[in-house]
């Protein structure tokens, strides 16, 4: 059974208003940094201004939901682009992680009524999380479009 894939690109539109926060796992920097180049590319293609994007950096993926509850709290963004890679290992540590962030993230997205894009790669290898995050492929590109999406609904 083939995987879906989204390979339509959405066409730009007027966010040049929007504040976005982007909280970046600083665990697996060779690709979440990628995925930071993706996403700000994005912001500025659909017309954010550099001054109108914040960055915060929080150790690993599993600290993401707290740096979004704190980039909210801190300055009141339309949107939060979540960033992180979580590499399968020896054991199923991955998938709790991977739960727990996603659940963290939805919970917080509720509760705050801002929304927050996942963009938290889960792959098997690095050979994966490198093609996931960079080129045509770069996720944080697409996580930087959800939100955008998201917060002009």
């Amino acid at each position: 059974m083939q995987r879906a894939e989204f390979t339509k690109k959405v066409k730009p539109r007027d966010a040049s208003k929007l504040k976005i926060a982007i909280v970046v796992a600083n665990f697996n920097t060779d690709i979440t940094n990628s995925m930071l180049e993706g996403a700000q590319g994005a912001l500025k293609e659909w017309g954010v201004s550099e001054k109108n994007m914040k960055v915060a950096r929080v150790y690993g993926s599993f600290d993401l939901p707290f740096g979004c509850m704190a980039a909210i709290k801190k300055w009141r963004p339309d949107a939060v682009v979540a960033l992180g890679c979580i590499i399968k290992g020896e054991t199923d540590h991955d998938r709790y992680i991977a739960s727990a962030v996603s659940q963290g993230i939805i919970d917080l997205t509720l509760s705050s009524g801002v929304p927050i894009s996942l963009g938290v790669l889960t792959t098997n290898t690095l050979k994966q999380a490198k093609a996931r995050s960079s080129g045509k492929t770069n996720h944080g590109e697409k996580a930087a479009v959800a939100a955008l999406e998201m917060a002009l609904l």
